[in-house]
């Protein structure tokens, strides 16, 4: 592969479990809603008004509020995680040993610019990526394929050439949509969830896993 996308929440960083407490916490106790956990993680991917549309429908709020809600969502993640905040095992190296080996990286993400930010700066792993998409840089969400297929057009890339790592079942989708194959990090869904899929090519719980350890050497 020439090329690696990554999304970001879930499977660079396993902080799935913090956005799900958030979202609940918000849905529930501000916005009068009555939500399980086991409701609300499928819902976990696209933009954050897409999520309150899925929740509560269309008519419940105005584009502002949503937006307004969405930033009142990240604050409280963010204070959360931070102490927790980390790459998962594998990843600093392999990120290390893709970038010497001269293979083109992107994040792909439905994460608004604020919460890449916090996580590449933190870290400081900004260095490493040559492009990267956030929800603020596509009209459709996963599983459509823009996130990726703009990827791969700023990276210059054949889609075909790129490999997404990814965490979620409808990002695999939107991986397969662009014409790319995945492998997936087990953080938040369990292997037969993605059962459907025809362009998973390998499942990991990190990134010291030995399939993807050769896949930048």
């Amino acid at each position: 592969m020439k090329a690696f996308i990554f999304d970001l929440n879930g499977t660079m960083i396993n902080d799935m479990p913090y956005h799900t407490k958030a979202w609940q916490n918000l849905l529930n106790f501000e916005l009068g809603g009555n939500f399980t956990w086991e409701e609300v993680k499928p819902q976990m991917y696209g933009k954050n008004p897409e999520v309150l549309v899925r929740m509560f429908g269309p008519d419940r709020f105005t584009m502002e509020e949503m937006n307004r809600l969405s930033l009142e969502k990240e604050k409280k993640y963010q204070q959360e995680f931070l102490p927790y905040l980390e790459l998962l095992p594998g990843l600093h190296e392999f990120l290390e040993s893709a970038y010497q080996k001269g293979i083109q990286m992107a994040i792909g993400s439905a994460a608004i610019p604020f919460n890449i930010d916090f996580v590449l700066d933190n870290l400081n792993i900004r260095h490493y990526f040559e492009a990267i998409v956030s929800a603020d840089d596509v009209e459709l969400s996963k599983p459509h394929p823009e996130t990726f297929l703009k990827a791969a057009k700023l990276l210059g890339v054949a889609p075909e050439d790129c490999l997404v790592f990814e965490d979620v079942p409808k990002g695999a989708e939107a991986a397969a949509n662009a014409g790319m194959k995945t492998v997936i990090i087990t953080t938040t869904h369990r292997p037969g969830e993605f059962k459907y899929l025809p362009n998973v090519l390998h499942f990991a719980e990190d990134f010291s896993d030995q399939f993807i350890k050769d896949l930048a050497l």
